[in-house]
């Protein structure tokens, strides 16, 4: 029995303290914005936000219906406007003290009529573009116009084709349907698209590292074409090609995994999560210890200025789409001719090519076949996939600085392998 119960709190006084404290808050952020600038504060002190969003609280109380609380909005816009037009002939033409005035003006009813969530995240929004001013220049500065185009490539991609794609199968010899497979080229172009937006915008003269994580995320052995590439010229000196190849590899299994689970295929992660667990943790520790060897070693050649490939092509999306639909039929027809020692040989041979596709093909169809069956497909996919790489590392860098890479790779291709079988 307990002896007493806190007393429920208000709904309106909740909204109330919110109010407050992000209408100050917001005004303390606008303090600093133009402090820091040494801008003269005028409109926008801390004070003058907190009022203006208590006024708009108290509105928006008085009378439900928001009436009072638009009149009081025309007031507040022609006085902002008629301040706007006073810092204007000062010489100061930016809108921004209008507009956030504005915005703080509108905190009373969102935080009456809407969860607090949605609350918060609308002052972080405030927040984030206040104090981040010259990292959004930034951005602003080196958006490549063409971006712009691109997005509407992905949105006409997730937006418009994806759900006019009907949910049948593509061909009686075929089972995985239209939906299918243009949900895999869209989860796996998302993916894609985020590491370049990376690449590109936040990270443009990434280190070798981080060249090989986020270049891992689109295509592991591509990151490890362009990385035994400039290891070649690198030199002898430069030590952190080894451990960014094992890390391209490492983010493959993570990639794969994300891919797996976005897809819903919960049952195939849990079989898929102790193998790629145990290499993941294992590459990284390598890579560790690699990096550890080499820390304090001046590396001259610390930069990966080539630019990245755009993934959003719609070329590229076809091609990805014409290989789904192509390892669809050719898995549906080894396992219905050779079982599963026909499809272990295929997952062996398709290894050395471009896996993804033939993965979530393999993932999307109905075949005659087992969850282990499929488990072990994807590994040996992925052991057939090191062991190019590992190729790829010996062949084009030609620097014996990225050997332990290369084994490495080559180890967890034969470990795979013998893990499908042993086990």
């Amino acid at each position: 029995m307990t002896l007493f119960t806190l007393p429920e709190i208000p709904p309106m006084l909740v909204a109330l303290v919110a109010t407050v404290a992000f209408g100050f808050v917001i005004g303390l952020e606008v303090h600093s914005y133009r402090r820091a600038r040494n801008q003269d504060l005028g409109f926008g002190t801390t004070r003058t936000l907190t009022l203006l969003a208590v006024m708009g609280f108290v509105l928006a109380v008085l009378d439900p219906s928001l009436q009072l609380f638009m009149g009081g909005l025309l007031i507040i816009a022609g006085l902002l406007a008629l301040q706007y037009w006073h810092r204007l002939a000062a010489g100061e033409q930016s809108l921004l003290p209008t507009f956030i005035g504005l915005l703080t003006y509108l905190l009373g009813p969102l935080a009456l009529q809407q969860p607090l969530w949605l609350m918060i995240l609308y002052v972080v929004v405030v927040l984030i573009l206040l104090g981040e001013k010259p990292g959004i220049r930034h951005f602003s500065d080196t958006f490549r116009s063409t971006e712009a185009v691109t997005l509407a490539k992905f949105m006409i991609m997730a937006g418009l084709i994806l759900p006019m794609l009907p949910d049948q199968p593509i061909a009686s010899f075929i089972s995985v349907t239209y939906s299918q497979l243009w949900l895999s080229v869209v989860v796996v172009s998302s993916i894609s698209y985020l590491s370049y937006v990376a690449q590109t915008y936040f990270f443009p003269n990434n280190g070798v590292l981080l060249a090989g994580i986020l270049g891992g995320l689109y295509s592991s052995t591509a990151a490890t074409v362009v990385l035994s590439r400039r290891a070649q010229s690198a030199g002898a000196n430069d030590r952190l090609y080894a451990p960014a190849i094992i890390l391209a590899t490492a983010m493959m299994y993570i990639r794969l995994m994300a891919l797996i689970l976005i897809l819903g295929h919960t049952a195939m992660a849990l079989q898929l999560a102790v193998p790629f667990t145990v290499i993941v943790i294992a590459s990284l520790l390598i890579a560790w210890r690699l990096y550890r060897r080499v820390a304090g070693i001046s590396n001259k050649d610390d930069d990966m200025t080539t630019p990245a490939r755009h993934p959003l092509e719609f070329s590229t999306a076809v091609l990805f789409a014409v290989l789904f639909v192509f390892f669809a039929g050719l898995t549906q027809a080894v396992i219905a001719h050779y079982g599963s020692a026909g499809l272990h040989w295929l997952s062996f041979a398709i290894g050395f090519s471009d896996i993804d596709p033939f993965i979530l093909a393999l993932l999307a169809g109905k075949y005659s076949i087992d969850l282990n069956t499929i488990t072990a497909a994807i590994i040996i996919a992925t052991a057939s996939n090191n062991l190019l790489k590992a190729a790829y590392t010996i062949g084009l860098a030609r620097n014996r600085m990225v050997v332990p890479a290369a084994l490495w790779l080559g180890l967890t291709g034969i470990i795979s392998i013998s893990y499908v079988y042993l086990k």
